[in-house]
């Protein structure tokens, strides 16, 4: 039935792109300190820190955008697929407030 409900939904860019983002967001969380080595505190907050932010920014603004225009028509699909991209942000926000980076 889950399966039914997410099928049409899913589909649309605006549904999948905010869950595609915040898993680029996580992953880029691992990979960078991989690619240039351990993170080090700095006096400025760093590239990372100011992606991190415009990232975040962008993706409540796509989450909202998705809201809006899919609230109405069906409730249900949109719900679920709500839960799964403010789960999708928690995760990727989770390193950020773990590590306290």
């Amino acid at each position: 039935m889950l399966q039914e409900y997410m099928n049409s939904l899913i589909k649309k860019p605006s549904a999948w792109m905010p869950i595609a983002f915040s898993l680029t967001m996580l992953a880029s969380f691992f990979i960078v300190p991989m690619l240039s080595g351990p993170l080090v505190r700095q006096a400025d907050e760093g590239t990372g820190a100011h992606l991190f932010q415009l990232w975040l920014v962008l993706e409540v603004v796509m989450i909202t955008i998705f809201a809006i225009n899919w609230l109405p028509k069906k409730l249900k699909e949109t719900f679920v697929v709500l839960v799964i991209q403010v789960v999708a942000v928690v995760a990727a926000c989770a390193p950020v407030f773990y590590f306290n980076v």
